[in-house]
């Protein structure tokens, strides 16, 4: 069974970089026809995709999100990572990574889940 966990400072400041990283296990970041996702959920709100990596490194962001975000893999520790600069208090939320289907380009339904960790931003 695949699990994917979430670490990574809970606070971060303003202006600064909130930097996490997945460690997948039971499954491997390369294998063909997955990617890996990071998905958020700011208070009261829902679930927000912002980007993702494919089996084979492609990269791909949200449009709202793209100048300011970094996904990033270490494939020897079955690794990928997020880093989403120049924070603002509205980028607090619960970050979660996920597992995808995925084709030429297109990301289905996520099938595994992190189990989300919150990162607020404040001074």
């Amino acid at each position: 069974q695949v699990q994917l966990q979430e670490s990574g400072p809970g606070l971060v400041k303003p202006s600064q970089t909130l930097s996490l990283t997945c460690t997948v296990s039971g499954g491997s970041i390369t294998t063909r026809y997955y990617a890996w996702s990071w998905i958020r959920q700011p208070p009261g709100k829902g679930l927000e995709w912002m980007g993702g990596l494919a089996y084979d490194g492609s990269t791909y962001y949200s449009p709202s999100l793209k100048s300011r975000t970094s996904i990033s893999r270490d494939t020897s520790k079955n690794q990928f990572s997020l880093d989403l600069s120049s924070v603002t208090p509205e980028d607090t939320a619960v970050y979660y990574c996920a597992r995808a289907f995925y084709s030429s380009g297109t990301f289905y339904y996520n099938d595994y889940w992190g189990q989300g960790t919150q990162v607020t931003v404040s001074s």
